[in-house]
């Protein structure tokens, strides 16, 4: 059966209506979302950027350029620069479309600016995991899985395989250890799927139960976190009132101490962060 569309443009389509979408550019036969930037210096493949020794001279040099001084803050801010597009092209797939963009070491790049910092990744991997019956179950990019189970399985063991010899890296050229690199991740790809939840007016505990299922399937592959991430209902009243607490420290506020805990940190007492959230309601102007 011909299709006239590829099931990863479904997945950028579904992003289409929310405010916040960050997703990566994309560049396969069948699909084509650039930037239009053309201030790229090189482009760093992951599975070699993080091979032999590579990634340490491009972590200093983005730390000189971009800060912060701090280690612990230094080495989440580069996994954002990097993963956080790839990390929202997969949570948005699954909760927006039931369909799981299948990330992969050899087909993710990062643009490396002049300035030492990063442009939007770029995915060149067209696979995608699909459920039994889906439209697209006969796509030639498309994968099978069994049931809702196996495709977590398989978004879950792409995405490690895809980013831990990055993170592996990173711990070894920081020494920021393994549960919070991917506490990082856990963390982001929860945001990922409460985020459209939120904005679009849905089921704020359905998009968390999900993301919940995938990080158990990740989980299970191989990362590793000390802790898992919250809901955090904070004004029972309101159709947004609800958001969340990550399970794993950031540390931004090494590297800012004056601005102090991030509204969603760990280490923020519920009472101040249930004021501040409470305040964003009032004044959106104050959200970050």
């Amino acid at each position: 059966m011909a299709h006239q569309r590829h099931p990863l443009a479904t997945v950028v389509d579904a992003c289409t209506p929310l405010r916040f979408a960050p997703l990566p550019q994309i560049r396969t036969p069948e699909v084509l979302r650039l930037d239009g930037r053309t201030d790229t210096e090189h482009w760093y493949r992951a599975d070699l950027l993080a091979a032999n020794g590579v990634l340490g001279p491009v972590y200093d040099g983005f730390v000189a350029g971009h800060g912060p001084g701090h280690r612990l803050p230094a080495a989440t801010h580069l996994l954002r620069a990097l993963l956080r597009e790839p990390i929202f092209m997969v949570a948005a797939g699954v909760y927006l479309t039931g369909r799981a963009p299948l990330p992969a070491a050899d087909g993710l790049w990062f643009p490396a600016r002049a300035d030492r910092g990063f442009g939007t990744p770029m995915v060149t991997s067209p696979r995608v995991a699909v459920l039994p019956g889906d439209v697209f179950a006969d796509h030639p990019d498309a994968v099978v899985a069994a049931d809702p189970d196996d495709l977590d399985r398989m978004a879950a063991e792409a995405m490690l395989d895809a980013f831990a010899p990055l993170i592996g890296a990173v711990h070894a050229h920081t020494r920021l250890g393994l549960r919070t690199l991917w506490g990082w991740v856990l963390d982001t790809m929860h945001f990922h799927m409460l985020n459209p939840a939120r904005f679009l007016g849905r089921d704020v505990s359905a998009a968390w139960e999900r993301a919940d299922r995938l990080a158990e399937a990740l989980v299970s592959a191989g990362a590793v976190t000390r802790a898992r991430p919250r809901l955090f209902p904070f004004s029972e009243d309101h159709p947004r009132g609800t958001w969340a607490v990550r399970g794993t420290c950031c540390f931004d506020y090494k590297g800012d101490p004056e601005h102090g805990y991030c509204t969603t940190c760990p280490l923020k007492c519920d009472s101040q962060r249930r004021g501040e959230l409470q305040e964003w309601l009032r004044n959106p102007a104050l959200a970050p």
